[in-house]
C-alpha cells in the first residue's frame, strides 16, 4: 500500500515536470512576443532595453525638430526666424542621408585606420543592409556589445550628430548662405563629428587613454561650440546694423527651451545604451544641474543687469544640461549640483566678458553657451566621477575628488584635441567651399530677410515691401505687394 502511494505521488509531479520543460523552452520569449517569427527575438534582445532606447532617440530627435528650431527662431530676428528654422530642419535631414550613406561607420564601425592599437579613424561604408541593421550592435575597434539591434543603435546615435550642426548654426545666423549651409552640414558632419565620435564614443584612442565623455559634452557641444566659432569668423559677422540680439518671441523661445530640457532626458539617460541602473543616476543629474544652472544664470542676471529675463533662464538651463553632460552617468547629487552652478557662471562670464573681446560675431553665443560649458562639464568629470556612480557602467573610472588626480589632464586633453581639431577643419572646410559658393547672403538679400531667401514670412499681418521694410497687411500694402 505505502509503495502504492509513492507511484501515485510520482505520477502526479510527471505533469508539473514536463510542464516546467516546456516553459523553460518558451520563457526566453516574452509571452506577448511569442507569435512574431522567431528570428525577430532572438537571445541576445533585450526588449526592455531596445524600447528604452527607441523611445530616447525620440526624445533627442525632438529636441532639434521643433526644440532648437523653436528655440533658434524666437531668439532671432523677426525677419530671419524662418531662415533660422530651415537652417535647423535641412541639417537635421541632411545629417540623415550623411549618416546612413558613410558618417555612421565612419564613427562607429570597423577601424579603418589604428596606430599601435589605437583607433583613429573607423571605415566609411553604408549603414543600410537589412542583415547589418537587423544584427546586435557592435561597434568600434574594441567590438563592444550592446543587446538592443544595430538599427536601434544606428538611430539613437543619428539624432546625436543631427543635434550638433543644428547647435551650431546658432553662431551664424542672420548672414549665412543658405547654400553654402546646405553644403556644409554633410561635409561637416563627415569629416568633423563622424571622427570625434570615434574618439571618445565608439572606443577610439582619446578613450583608450582615459578620456571619458558620457553623452557628449565634447563629442557634441564643444563640437559645436568650438565649430560656431570657427564658422562665424570664416562667414563674417552681420550686418552692422544689426550685430545684436533681438529675440523677438518669448514664446517661442520658451516652448523650444522645454522641449530641449525634457528632450535631455533621452539625451543622457539613453547614453547607457539600455535601461540600467545608470540610465535613472543619469536623467536625475540632468535635471538637477539643470535647475540650479538656470537658477545661477537668472542671479548672475539680477547682480549685473539688476533683473532676471526668461533669455537668461533658458541660457542657464542649456548651459546646464551642456555641462552635465559629459558627467551625468559618472557623478552623484552634489556633484550635480556643483557642476550646474559652475555652469551658471562661468559660461555666463564667457558670453559678456569673454566673447565680446574676440570681436567675432557668434550670433547667439554658441560658444559660451555649448563650447565653454561642455569644457567646464567635461573637466569637472575628471573631478567628481565617484566609483560609486561609475561602478554601474565603467568602474575603472575615477576622479580626482576620490584619489585620481590624473583624470583630471586626461580630460583637459580631450578637449585640447576637439578644440584644435574642430577649429581647423570647420575654418578650412568653409574656406574651401567659399571658393566655390559665397558664405555670406549678400546684403540686398539680408535687408529683407525671410522672404527674399525663402518667398515665405513668419508672421502673416505684415507683408515685405521692395525696400525691405515691414508694413501692416492693409488693403493698401497689398495692393502695394501685387505691384
Amino acid at each position: 500500500m505505502e509503495m502504492f502511494k509513492k507511484i501515485m505521488l510520482g505520477l502526479l509531479f510527471v505533469p508539473l515536470v514536463l510542464g516546467l520543460a516546456v516553459f523553460a523552452q518558451t520563457s526566453s520569449v516574452p509571452a506577448n512576443l511569442q507569435d512574431y517569427p522567431p528570428a525577430s527575438v532572438p537571445s541576445w534582445l533585450d526588449t526592455g532595453s531596445n524600447a528604452w532606447m527607441l523611445t530616447a532617440a525620440t526624445f533627442v530627435g525632438l529636441q532639434s525638430v521643433p526644440g532648437v528650431a523653436l528655440y533658434y527662431a524666437g531668439l532671432s530676428k523677426k525677419k530671419y526666424s524662418i531662415n533660422s528654422a530651415m537652417m535647423v530642419f535641412y541639417a537635421f535631414a541632411a545629417v540623415l542621408v550623411i549618416w546612413m550613406i558613410a558618417g555612421y561607420n565612419f564613427g562607429f564601425g570597423k577601424p579603418l585606420l589604428e596606430i599601435n592599437g589605437f583607433g583613429i579613424l573607423g571605415t566609411p561604408t553604408p549603414a543600410t543592409p537589412g542583415s547589418y541593421e537587423a544584427a546586435q550592435t557592435t561597434y568600434g575597434p574594441t567590438n563592444s556589445q550592446l543587446d538592443i539591434p544595430t538599427s536601434t543603435y544606428i538611430f539613437f546615435q543619428f539624432v546625436f550628430a543631427a543635434i550638433t550642426p543644428v547647435l551650431l548654426a546658432g553662431g551664424v545666423l542672420e548672414r549665412m548662405n543658405f547654400k553654402a549651409w546646405m553644403v556644409f552640414v554633410p561635409l561637416w558632419s563627415l569629416l568633423v563629428y563622424s571622427p570625434v565620435a570615434y574618439w571618445l564614443f565608439a572606443g577610439g584612442w582619446l578613450n583608450q587613454l582615459g578620456a571619458v565623455d558620457f553623452s557628449g559634452g565634447y563629442v557634441i557641444h564643444v563640437d559645436a561650440g568650438i565649430g560656431a566659432l570657427a564658422a562665424a569668423l570664416a562667414v563674417g559677422p552681420r550686418l552692422a546694423s544689426e550685430r545684436k540680439l533681438e529675440a523677438h518671441s518669448l514664446p517661442l523661445i520658451l516652448a523650444g527651451a522645454g522641449l530641449i530640457w525634457l528632450g535631455w532626458d533621452g539625451f543622457n539617460g539613453g547614453d547607457p545604451g539600455g535601461a540600467t541602473v545608470d540610465a535613472g543616476i543619469a536623467v536625475l543629474n540632468t535635471n538637477v544641474a539643470t535647475a540650479v544652472s538656470a537658477i545661477t544664470w537668472m542671479l548672475m542676471d539680477m547682480k549685473f543687469f539688476g533683473k532676471p529675463s526668461l533669455v537668461g533662464a533658458t541660457s542657464g538651463a542649456i548651459t546646464g544640461l551642456v555641462a552635465i553632460t559629459p558627467a551625468a552617468g559618472y557623478v552623484n547629487g552634489v556633484g550635480a549640483i556643483l557642476i550646474g552652478i559652475a555652469s551658471g557662471s562661468l559660461p555666463w562670464l564667457a558670453l559678456y566678458k569673454l566673447e565680446p573681446k574676440l570681436k567675432i560675431d557668434d550670433t547667439l553665443g554658441v560658444f559660451s553657451t555649448h563650447g565653454i560649458a561642455g569644457i567646464v562639464g567635461g573637466i569637472l568629470t575628471g573631478v567628481f566621477a565617484d566609483p560609486n556612480v561609475t561602478k554601474y557602467i565603467d568602474p575603472a573610472l575615477v576622479g580626482a575628488l576620490y584619489g585620481n588626480i590624473a583624470q583630471v589632464g586626461i580630460q583637459a586633453l580631450g578637449a585640447l584635441v576637439v578644440f584644435v581639431y574642430d577649429f581647423a577643419v570647420t575654418y578650412g572646410l568653409l574656406k574651401l567651399i567659399g571658393l566655390f559658393i559665397p558664405l555670406r547672403s549678400p546684403p540686398e538679400v539680408l535687408a529683407i530677410g525671410d522672404y527674399a531667401m525663402h518667398g515665405e514670412k513668419a508672421y502673416a499681418e505684415t507683408v515685405v515691401t521692395q525696400e525691405g521694410e515691414e508694413k501692416p497687411v492693409t488693403e493698401e500694402a497689398e495692393k502695394e505687394k501685387k505691384e
